[in-house]
């Protein structure tokens, strides 16, 4: 008998997904709560798991379709080894898009004929790994997986690409002297044509909304960050031992920003309709970097919260962004968000606003640059510090002087302790 796998309940306002890649394959033996498939929503990715023990059906739907929550995607046979069924109807499939009635991408087969997967059923890729597989050119069936049920982990490539013999190309032939020289044969001018994926395409149109909804302005200021990595540097190893997780600057911003939020409450408010609605809280976004995007999970209460429990949040969220195990609420609800382009190199940027949200706060790379301090001219770590604000509910005279409170205060740790 075939039991039945529906697409799960994905959080609030989120009615359907796409189908992002199967993790079992029909005849396959499949553990009870094992993951099957891997769905793309538009914040995460989400799997499904087997509700049974058994053995994996037929799929019922492909790649790339997009599938609402309660549709059946496949179905279970009951029992290891049982044969497959024959293929289950077709549920209620929608289209996202421009994708209409078409057939799964061409490049899911592609992708798997380039790195297949281990014999083993129990090594299927996921986004993440595949990724890796395909930008390192490992073949996975050669390596063996650290993950559970045997799974290849990124690291897990990221170690056999490392441990792989330099290869050196052969000297090519040299042509006759009298040879004239060959003409161009476009070698290397290949294209590759991939699927934005649902997080990606609801990026895209969040990011454009603001820019056509909210007018958006950037003031800019600098920070002398030796008072910071001083304390860090002397505080940094008790700090590890006593709260398990290292200090970083985002945990001073994050407390400074929270104080200068509540000197300018402007700065966390938000416009609905013909009102705009100030906070007595701070619930702050932090940006960070996933397999398929930039996401912002929020730390709630973070006015509330010391340096280390921030520290602690900002970890766990980092962890788990890569692991692509975020969940959908701890990325709902922020009131004011901190992107920190500097861990990239970046010197100097315009963050873009995310609604409905009115500010961001962009930090930059640390970089020596020769300032003038009481009459001496001497090179200090400086960083250039971005805020872009809603223009409509944010006057210039408030984002200064929130700016200016914040670099206050990271100028001088010390009123993050006092609170000035």
């Amino acid at each position: 008998m075939a039991t039945e796998v529906l697409v799960p309940v994905l959080g609030e306002s989120i009615t359907e997904a796409t189908l992002g890649e199967w993790l079992k394959q029909p005849g396959d033996p499949v553990k009870a709560d094992e993951p099957i498939a891997s769905l793309e929503t538009d914040k995460v990715s989400v799997e499904v798991p087997s509700p049974v023990a058994g053995t994996m059906g037929q799929h019922a739907v492909k790649v790339g379709d997009t599938v609402e929550v309660g549709a059946m995607i496949a179905t279970i046979d009951a029992g290891a080894g049982a044969p497959a069924q024959q293929a289950a109807p077709q549920p209620a499939v929608t289209s996202g898009g421009d994708r209409g009635g078409a057939p799964a991408t061409a490049e899911q087969p592609r992708l798997r004929d380039e790195a297949p997967a281990a014999g083993d059923s129990a090594a299927a890729l996921s986004p993440s790994v595949r990724r890796a597989v395909l930008e390192h050119g490992v073949d996975p069936a050669t390596v063996k997986g650290t993950g559970r049920d045997g799974r290849l982990t990124k690291e897990d490539v990221t170690a056999a690409a490392s441990a792989r013999p330099a290869e050196v190309p052969a000297a090519p032939a040299p042509a006759p002297s009298s040879a004239p020289m060959p003409a161009p044969t476009g070698a290397g001018r290949n294209e590759e044509r991939v699927r934005m994926t649902r997080l990606r395409q609801t990026i895209a149109k969040r990011l454009k909304e603001a820019q056509n909804t909210a007018a958006m302005l950037t003031t800019f200021n600098d920070v002398d960050m030796g008072a910071v990595m001083e304390a860090r540097a002397k505080y940094k190893d008790l700090f590890e031992k006593k709260h398990g997780v290292r200090l970083g600057f985002m945990g001073f911003f994050v407390k400074a920003a929270c104080m200068a939020l509540k000197d300018v409450p402007s700065v966390n408010a938000s416009i609905e309709g013909d009102e705009v609605v100030y906070r007595d809280y701070a619930d702050v976004s932090v940006a960070v970097s996933a397999p398929n995007g930039l996401v912002v999970p929020v730390i709630r209460d973070a006015d509330k919260l010391s340096v280390a429990g921030i520290e602690k949040t900002i970890g766990d969220f980092g962890r788990r962004a890569k692991d692509g195990t975020l969940k959908m609420d701890e990325m709902r609800g922020g009131t004011f968000t901190i992107s920190n382009g500097g861990v990239f190199g970046s010197l100097m940027s315009t963050p873009i606003i995310n609604p409905p949200q009115s500010a961001v706060l962009g930090l930059h790379r640390i970089e020596e640059r020769p300032v003038v301090v009481k009459g001496q001219i001497m090179a200090r770590p400086m960083m250039y510090l971005a805020l872009s604000y809603d223009h409509r509910i944010i006057d210039g005279r408030e984002a200064v002087t929130f700016l200016v409170a914040l670099k206050n205060a990271i100028e001088d740790p010390t009123r993050i302790l006092i609170d000035l």
